[in-house]
């Protein structure tokens, strides 16, 4: 049956492919609507009984009758405006930009609407708006304001005009067996024009791999699916030559990992999600035999988990080219929830969307509906993980350490491959959330999405020549160089090595090595997040070693959102005039505060948070220096938020160590004017180095000892011996934790085992 309606389709769909109607073709066609079978033009993507039994039942359930009527506001606010389809002119944020966002929505909207209240006027105004755009697109050509080398026809790049597409082609499947067959024609050359365009006419676009191309492939394909277009669908799926080496499935393919993770990082594939899930969707409804969700072991499935647990107090991890305030309840997520919960039944996905407050008008989106005022939510529990990245799950990964609940303690070790045109250089860069804060802070993208003042809406400069580069995050630099000098492509080759991901009774630890990023320079990262009765909250331990090719400057920053309480190491004050930190790869970009001279002792620096006190004591194995930095210099046109950090600075080494303890302490509460806990409640930090292992060792203020051990390898079956501070630690395999209580004889075990 399928083949039979998409061969009477494609036949169909011949005439006035290209926009002209012959008489033959106009009386051909304009015999009678009843000569069309009906199965040529039901709806595909949603089925007509789906969209009765939501007609009858959605109004029943809260969330969908509130999704329904928030539609219906704003659609019907545009059929009070009429039909305006502007010639394009403006790029991301301007009016006829948003008119267009505007008219896809509506155009979704009001088909939609259609079904599921069966008035008319509805799927009337839908039609007059793709009629309007069947009259203007054959006219356009490249975007006036097009960006790049492939701008857009109704938008300034080709992405916009797919995401066009993948919402204004459901509004179509809704209404199109209530258009008149001339009506039809039009609206269906308009639909393979833009699909050819997105497809035929810009290659180098549709058979890329990366989220430009899937929100293309996307939109094709459910054209085809929409107007029984069976080559359409494959080269959708499987790229323009239909070999399988571009396309769809490919992209799933590559794009993700084993475990669900998206190359670009969670805020791209926060927007990626939608058309994979959406088409997704449309496959399976279609050709079921497809198994789409089986795809790479249910990886679709496994990406909305590894979405929802990218995230903290409700926001996307900031990596790569991100935005600060996307989060779980983005609309593409919410589309994913419905789609997902669907197929896994899993409840706790419930509780996602519950706070959402919102769902979508489709079957799925009213299973949501169902399954909440049934009362089956459970809460979504966030865990420590490690996302592997890559295709095959080897090129390195994201680490999520997390302790004391949702908005408890999450370290986040950023151990990924480069992600493409959109990573940052920024490899073993690590954040710290606390207390439902962003502590130790990444910056992001350097953009203001569609805000016109700002560049149109686009990455603006100081994307590339701050956001970017190496010291605007929280990992070493080498010479005042970025990683991979600032090459992407370069970046591309080389993922850090995963040493070790454990996550145990009171220490969770992960440890990764990076070559590459420098010429004949390596560098392992050892990070856990460490608990102890004496310590109101979990503290971060941070060791960060150098193995160089010869005499370096090595700068180590710490990016912290807070306000500074106390500078626990002498430095001179910038006050009359703020020097820049350096010439280029973003040290233009930092004033200079405070400078210490080179030390070898440990020193500390302690800030204020949201009512919480944050001490970070930090040393290295050679002297040296402190610079309190803010971002926003050389910065003409404010483009920059202005931002505090620290920045470590050895000269002149080879080899180096750097150590450091974040710990969260005490309280300040403005309004009952009281402060408590506000000194640190660790005594000192010790770092010593052995033949093979490192250990970090905390004095905590009763005396306690705490100590972490970490080897260089993760063999398992290996021993290893440490003397550190008068104590010999002794230990087999990858780590050891050991604790002493003051004026404990010396015998330092690990702490498996009972201390005396």
């Amino acid at each position: 049956m399928r083949g039979a309606v998409l061969l009477a389709a494609a036949l169909l769909a011949a005439d006035g492919a290209d926009g002209a109607v012959g008489p033959s073709r106009a009386a051909q066609a304009g015999a009678s609507a009843s000569a069309v079978a009906s199965d040529v033009l039901a709806p595909v993507l949603v089925s007509a009984p789906e969209w009765q039994r939501m007609r009858e039942e959605g109004k029943r359930y809260p969330l969908f009758a509130g999704e329904q009527a928030r539609v219906a506001r704003s659609v019907r606010a545009a059929m009070a405006e009429g039909v305006v389809v502007p010639q394009p002119k403006d790029p991301g944020g301007g009016y006829t930009h948003e008119q267009h966002k505007r008219n896809y929505l509506v155009i979704q909207g009001a088909g939609t609407l259609y079904r599921l209240t069966g008035d008319r006027a509805y799927a009337d105004f839908a039609r007059d708006l793709l009629l309007a755009y069947a009259r203007l697109y054959p006219t356009l050509g490249p975007h006036p304001a097009g960006r790049g080398q492939i701008p857009g026809r109704l938008f300034w790049q080709t992405l916009n005009d797919s995401v066009w597409l993948v919402h204004a082609i459901q509004g179509y499947d809704a209404i199109r067996e209530t258009l008149d067959p001339r009506d039809r024609r039009r609206v269906d050359a308009l639909f393979r024009r833009a699909a050819r365009f997105l497809s035929d006419e810009t290659p180098e676009n549709f058979n890329r791999i990366h989220n430009h191309a899937t929100w293309a492939v996307a939109g094709v394909g459910m054209t085809g699916y929409v107007l029984r277009d069976r080559e359409m669908v494959e080269k959708a799926l499987l790229g323009l030559s239909r070999d399988g080496e571009a396309g769809f499935l490919k992209q799933i393919d590559d794009l993700f990992s084993p475990d669900g993770y998206y190359e670009e990082g969670p805020y791209y594939q926060r927007y990626a999600l939608a058309p994979f899930v959406i088409f997704a969707n449309a496959i399976a409804r279609n050709e079921p035999q497809r198994k789409i969700f089986a795809h790479k072991d249910g990886v679709l499935l496994k990406a909305v988990d590894a979405l929802i647990q990218s995230s903290y107090a409700g926001y996307f991890f900031p990596i790569n080219d991100a935005m600060l305030d996307k989060g779980l309840d983005t609309a593409e997520l919410v589309a994913a929830i419905a789609i997902v919960y669907a197929r896994s039944g899993d409840d706790r996905l419930l509780s996602i969307a519950q706070r959402q407050g919102r769902t979508v008008l489709t079957p799925e989106g009213l299973g949501v509906a169902e399954a909440l005022a049934a009362g089956r939510a459970e809460p979504y529990r966030f865990r420590s993980m490690m996302l592997r990245d890559g295709a095959e799950g080897n090129g390195g990964g994201l680490a999520i350490l997390r302790e004391g609940g949702e908005d408890g303690q999450a370290l986040v070790m950023k151990n990924t491959s480069q992600g493409m045109g959109h990573g940052h250089f920024d490899r073993l860069n690590w954040l710290f959330y606390d207390n439902g804060q962003r502590v130790v802070t990444d910056y992001g993208a350097a953009r203001f999405l569609n805000v016109e003042a700002k560049s149109g809406g686009t990455y603006l400069p100081e994307n590339s020549s701050w956001a970017k580069q190496t010291i605007a995050h929280n990992t070493l630099v080498v010479d005042e160089r970025s990683h991979f000098d600032g090459d992407w492509k370069r970046g591309e080759a080389h993922a850090p090595t995963p040493l070790l991901f454990d996550v145990a009774d009171g220490v969770q630890i992960v440890s990764a090595r990076m070559a590459g990023a420098y010429d004949g320079v390596a560098f392992t990262r050892t990070q856990a997040l460490v608990a102890h009765p004496e310590l109101p909250f979990p503290v971060v331990v941070d060791l960060l070693r150098v193995d160089g090719a010869g005499p370096a400057r090595y700068d180590l920053p710490l990016h912290f959102n807070g306000h500074v309480m106390t500078v626990g190491f002498e430095a001179s004050r910038n006050i009359e005039e703020r020097p820049v930190l350096g010439e280029a790869n973003g040290y233009q970009h930092l004033w200079v505060d405070a400078d210490s001279e080179a030390s070898d002792r440990t020193r500390s620096l302690t800030w204020l948070l949201d009512g919480r006190f944050y001490t970070y004591r930090f040393g290295a194995s050679a002297p040296t220096r402190a610079l309190l930095v803010e971002s926003g210099a050389n910065d003409p046109e404010f483009n920059l938020r202005r931002e505090p950090a620290l920045v470590r600075r050895m000269d002149g080494r080879t080899d180096a160590a750097f150590f450091s303890v974040l710990e969260p302490h005490g309280a300040y509460d403005g309004t009952a004017e009281t402060v408590h806990g506000a000194d640190s409640r660790i005594r000192g930090v010790v770092h010593v180095r052995g033949e093979d292992a490192d250990v970090i060792v905390l004095t905590l203020a009763s005396g306690a000892i705490l100590a972490l051990a970490v080897a260089d390898d993760a063999d398992a079956g290996r021993a290893h011996r440490v003397a550190a501070d008068g104590r010999t630690y002794a230990w087999t395999g990858a780590y050891a934790r050991f604790d002493a209580r003051a004026g404990d004889d010396g015998s330092n075990r690990p702490r498996t085992e009972e201390m005396p």
